[in-house]
């Protein structure tokens, strides 16, 4: 069974920093393509940053580029988003995403919350 587990989020005054996990299983880790995806209260999903299968190239969104970093563990099957200097901007649920030629697996989400 493919499953996909977030954590890490939580509440964050602005200004703080946060490490969300995600946890992969039942597939082939090393093979995907991955990402993270956040939907804020209201809004559609937006795409925040994405790391190659080897874990050499990243990209970000321009919102997030300078604050976030992308990372992966391929020996622990592990994907991390370190954001740092986080706003109310940020406030939303985030989500990781494996891709590999049309397959497409999602997780359920952390909540990240930004605010005093």
């Amino acid at each position: 069974e493919v499953q996909l587990v977030e954590s890490g989020g939580g509440l964050v005054q602005p200004g703080g920093s946060l490490r969300l996990s995600c946890a992969a299983s039942g597939f082939s880790f090393n093979t995907y393509v991955m990402s993270w995806v956040r939907q804020a209260p209201g809004k559609g999903l937006e795409w925040v940053a994405s790391i190659t299968r080897g874990g050499d190239k990243t990209a970000y969104a321009d919102s997030v580029n300078g604050r976030f970093t992308i990372s992966r563990d391929n020996a622990k099957n592990l994907l991390y988003l370190q954001m740092n200097s986080l706003n109310a901007e940020d406030t939303a649920v985030y989500v990781c995403n494996a891709d590999s030629w049309g397959r497409n697996y999602w997780g359920q989400g952390t909540q990240v919350t930004v605010s005093s």
